[in-house]
Formats: C-alpha cells, structure tokens, sequence
C-alpha cells in the first residue's frame, strides 16, 4: 500500500509545489486534488496549463494519485443530475490531461420524496454512463462511501451493482458507519471486489479499527493508496511526519 494525502482540508491552501515538497519531506507518495481549493486544478484550465500542471507530477517524486469532486446524482431535478454528469465528464478529460489516474465523485443523501431504490438506481445508472465516458480516456471513476444514508455500505453495494461496469469503483471512506460490533469486516466484505482508492482519516481515533481495516486491505491484496484527509494543522510537516509514523506501524503489523 501507498500513503498518499487528499488536500482536503491539510492542504487546502497550498500551491502545486508546497504539495510536492510537503509530501516528499514527510514520505507521502501521492495526492488527490480536491477541487476548489488553491491548487486551483480546475476544468478551466488551457491545455498549455493541463500539460504544466503534469509535467510538475512527472518531474517530481510525488505521483498524482486523482482528482477530488463534488459531483453526486442524487436530485430528484433532471436537468441538476444532466448537469452533474456532463460535469464529471469535464473532470474526466481533466484528470486525463494532467495525469491523474480516477475521479472521485460521491452520492450525497436520498432525498425523502423519493423511494430508495429509485435514487440508488438513478445514481448507479449515472455512474455507468460516466464510467463508460471515462474509460476511453482511461480514467477511474471512483465512488466515495459518503453521504446522508447513502454512505450505508449495503447502498453502496446496491449502487455498484446497477452501475455494472469495470470502469466504476469504490473509495473506501473510513466512516463511523461502517463499523459494526467493533468491527468492519461486514461491510469491506460488501464492496472489496471494488475497492480502488482509500480515504483515510485521524489514525489516534480508537473508535475505529485500523488495525483490522489495514489488515482486510493486505488480505485482499491492495496495493494502492491510503489518502489522509485529516485536518489542518498550523505545523503541517510536523505532523505528517507523525502520521506517516503511525501508518508504517499500521502497515508492518
């Protein structure tokens, strides 16, 4: 496994080369953009500034491990979810421009007026239309365990399986929810034959068993990254160093 950062919130304010040295200061291997931020990896960038952005990644010690969206399919308005899915497609060409390997994109709530097998639906079959867009790029969409209800791994599952297509993913989100009786076994179980991205988070928090997840996650052979998204801090480097610590420890038991 990689330990990589998403720069939300750490690195919120951060240019592309305080990221790069940041990362390679601390021995983080990668990061995912998070859209909005001062990084400013934005679809309204020219093809001359998409090329610069990844010649900074190539040349470089720290790989682009993806872009970070907002993107969600749940609304019960038309033309909002045409324009959520045409928006992920700009992100995708993005994400090929500069680089980067997948798109994050998340469901964000079920909204109450409609049944719950009709939003899963509607969300799952949105994923397999940017999927297929994505794929001839060869861009990952990625889908983010996130979301009022719909972080409910058991709907995730259900949404993996109406999407249907090689080309959609899961990002493990390490959420409370997830844990069951102490444990996350359950639910990994669930959605393991999806996992492609792991979002990561405060590693002292005992509520949660890191320990075991770290142990599902070499079990089933993953071998990609584990993004901290962990909040700012006013001695960032500092305390990167100690979460790389941390997650070495979590890796060699």
């Amino acid at each position: 496994m990689k330990l990589g950062l998403v720069t939300y919130n750490l690195a919120k304010d951060w240019d592309i080369p305080t990221i790069i040295e940041n990362c390679a200061t601390t021995g983080f291997q990668g990061v995912e953009l998070r859209t909005t931020h001062a990084h400013n990896v934005e679809v309204d960038l020219s093809a001359t500034e998409r090329q610069e952005v990844r010649k900074q990644f190539e040349d470089s010690p720290i790989e682009l491990a993806g872009l970070g969206s907002a993107f969600d399919y749940h609304s019960t308005d038309a033309e909002e979810v045409r324009e959520n899915i045409n928006g992920t497609k700009e992100y995708a060409q993005l994400a090929a421009d500069v680089g980067a390997p997948g798109v994050k994109v998340r469901p964000n709530g079920l909204p109450d007026e409609v049944p719950v097998e009709e939003t899963l639906t509607q969300i799952g079959l949105s994923l397999r239309e940017c999927g297929e867009f994505a794929n001839n790029l060869g861009v990952q969409i990625r889908l983010e365990v996130h979301g009022r209800e719909t972080s409910h791994v058991p709907h995730i599952r259900t949404i993996m399986e109406i999407a249907d297509h090689d080309n959609v993913f899961v990002c493990w989100n390490s959420n409370p929810g997830e844990v069951e009786d102490g444990s996350v076994k359950n639910n990994f179980d669930r959605v393991k034959k999806w996992i492609q991205l792991v979002h990561i988070n405060e590693l002292h928090r005992r509520e949660y068993p890191w320990r075991e997840l770290f142990g599902l996650l070499k079990g089933s052979a993953y071998n990609g990254y584990t993004l901290a998204e962990i909040p700012d801090s006013s001695d960032s480097v500092r305390m990167m160093n100690y979460y790389r610590a941390l997650w070495e420890a979590l890796c060699s038991e």
